[in-house]
């Protein structure tokens, strides 16, 4: 359909010469709205091309995107919306060439006033064609630590661990610092506390208790992969971190075992204090 379209539209356009009306310059006006729509819809099908190919080759399903299918789309959006201004130039009878000479200090000015926009869109493209992060990956930018679902023209959005979808602008993603958690061969779950040095005998005592505690999760996680290790040492308490891997990665799975353990940890350190018998209970 879109191929008879544009072959429509092509061969109006050649012929307007003969059916156009030249009265107000409503040939001229009618010559660029053409022009802008065979534009439109030619590259529109190169990158619809080059998109089914991509698929097919990875065998990636049409209701399926990941990195490249987001760039594709976002090189169309930017390519069309420069040709939308140069179009809207055109109509006012202005010479693209001639405008761009002319504005020197206004283009400046403009340049000033969309860097941070212009920074986005470039970076989003090539945050789109790298394999550093790609939709569906688990990852921690900055503070921030979710899974990423969109990689749109100008924010990157991805879903924390509340549930919440968060909106960042691709020039901060780019620019910041970010861990990929699912590009590590070992899907590892990480929990750092904090515990008085009075609460414990020594660190083997308390990670073997850690270990006992989390008995009803034994067939979701390697019985080997369990380490509590000292991260610093202060004058009265220490800082440790207690983790373990999963057999098979799953974020909801990780989710509910990372909550419970930490309310573990919890229930571990004020049954220490207030002198209760230790039970995996």
């Amino acid at each position: 359909m879109d191929v008879v379209l544009l072959g429509t539209l092509f061969f109006a356009f050649t012929q307007s010469e003969s059916w156009l009306p030249t009265t107000w310059g409503f040939d001229t006006t009618m010559k660029i709205i053409l022009h802008f729509f065979i534009v439109f819809f030619a590259f529109s099908l190169v990158l619809r091309f080059l998109a089914i190919g991509y698929r097919r080759r990875k065998h990636l399903p049409f209701d399926k995107k990941d990195n490249v299918t987001v760039g594709l789309n976002n090189i169309f959006v930017l390519f069309i919306f420069v040709y939308v201004l140069i179009s809207l130039v055109s109509l006012f009878g202005v010479r693209v060439g001639e405008m761009l000479t002319s504005l020197s200090i206004g283009a400046a000015a403009i340049a000033i006033l969309l860097k941070d926009f212009v920074a986005d869109i470039i970076s989003g493209i090539l945050i789109s064609f790298s394999n550093e992060i790609q939709i569906d990956d688990q990852v921690k930018i900055g503070t921030i630590r979710g899974r990423i679902i969109d990689i749109n023209i100008s924010k990157t959005a991805l879903v924390n661990e509340e549930d919440d979808i968060v909106f960042l602008p691709n020039s901060k993603v780019f620019t910041s610092e970010t861990i990929n958690y699912s590009k590590r061969p070992i899907k590892k779950t990480v929990i750092e506390f904090e515990v008085h040095t009075g609460e414990f005998e020594s660190i083997e005592e308390m990670e073997n208790h850690l270990i006992d505690l989390m008995h009803a999760y034994e067939k979701d996680i390697a019985p080997e992969s369990y380490l509590l290790q000292v991260v610093a040492i202060h004058k009265d308490f220490l800082s440790l971190r207690f983790q373990y891997q999963l057999n098979d990665y799953d974020r909801v799975l990780e989710r509910k075992i990372k909550q419970k353990t930490e309310r573990l940890i919890v229930k571990y350190t004020f049954k220490k204090v207030a002198g209760q018998p230790l039970n995996p209970s």
